[in-house]
């Protein structure tokens, strides 16, 4: 039994075909505007799991990026500020070479005395150095300063309401800054005041501790005595602390080496990512292209296809 195709039937067709490469003519357009073949999730459902997985994945290694930058930058201004100091503990022990000699006159020793004041002062200044507001040297209690600035001549009375302690006296606090590098990793980006300057002494008559406000209190104190046995003395322990001074650089400066090289994999890990999804997503604007036109062919063939269609009237029917 054969079908009876009408008018309408034909033209219903019609219609629905001009529509149907209307709608891929569309998509096309909107690919050719956009530059992605993927505009929404019905576009490749299995596509767009991956982009989303990949859009994820560049999100945490762009935030572990700027984690390292400001990994960098702290490191960086901790080994500048860690050098500063070694320059002032040089020039102490510079001063105190000459005041060891014996060659000295007492007014020129209390001109070093004054002189080795200042550098005292100026090695808290150190000691309290911010970073982006943040202390430095005070650990994880970054508020707060961990050294007060009190001169050599401020009392030292603990039994005081509130206490009042020099320098000297003073512990940093010693809990240590992670940064998240990448998953499941981090690193200490930090080193606390008493890793740099030393630990806190007992009391003022402490001979044997190598913390450098202590052993700038001794050479100041020396000095106005005249004790020049005393500072050849002092001398070696001024070296020891110099020393770990330049342990401590050495290794902000190995920290510093190895951060670069974290950058540069989450460097080559964030291309990786962009170029897959870049496959993922991307238009291949060639092919859209050469579709686009071939479609637009189509589409005014369908017109004037249609044209012919629907062109008969009654009139034609009557001839």
């Amino acid at each position: 039994m054969s079908l009876r195709v009408t008018q309408t039937m034909m033209n219903t067709q019609l219609l629905r075909n001009i529509s149907s490469n209307l709608g891929r003519m569309n998509n096309l357009q909107n690919q050719l505007s956009t530059g992605m073949k993927i505009n929404k999730p019905s576009d490749d459902p299995v596509g767009i799991t991956f982009s989303l997985r990949y859009r994820s994945e560049l999100d945490s290694n762009d935030q572990y990026i700027s984690n390292v930058d400001s990994a960098i930058s702290l490191l960086e201004y901790t080994d500048t500020t860690v050098g500063q100091a070694g320059d002032i503990l040089q020039r102490a022990r510079e001063l105190l070479v000459q005041g060891a000699n014996g060659t000295f006159e007492q007014t020129s020793l209390d001109s070093m005395k004054t002189e080795i004041s200042q550098l005292y002062n100026q090695m808290i200044e150190i000691g309290n150095s911010q970073f982006n507001g943040k202390q430095v040297f005070n650990g994880e209690n970054t508020g707060e300063k961990p050294y007060p600035t009190l001169t050599l001549e401020d009392a030292a009375d603990p039994l005081a309401t509130p206490p009042v302690y020099k320098a000297y006296y003073v512990s940093s606090d010693t809990g240590a800054i992670k940064y998240e590098l990448s998953a499941g990793m981090s690193m200490a980006v930090n080193i606390t005041g008493n890793e740099v300057f030393g630990e806190p002494v007992a009391s003022d008559n402490d001979t044997s501790s190598d913390n450098v406000f202590q052993l700038l209190r001794r050479a100041h104190d020396m000095l106005g005595a005249g004790d020049q046995e005393g500072i050849s003395d002092l001398l070696g322990q001024i070296d020891s602390r110099m020393d770990k001074m330049l342990t401590k650089r050495a290794e902000v400066g190995a920290r510093l080496n190895r951060m670069e090289l974290i950058q540069n994999r989450l460097s080559d890990i964030d291309i990786n990512l962009q170029t897959m999804s870049s496959k993922t997503e991307d238009a291949d604007m060639a092919e859209v292209i050469t579709n686009l036109k071939m479609e637009e062919n189509v589409y005014q063939a369908s017109l004037s296809v249609g044209a012919q269609l629907i062109r008969p009237s009654l009139v034609d029917f009557l001839r």
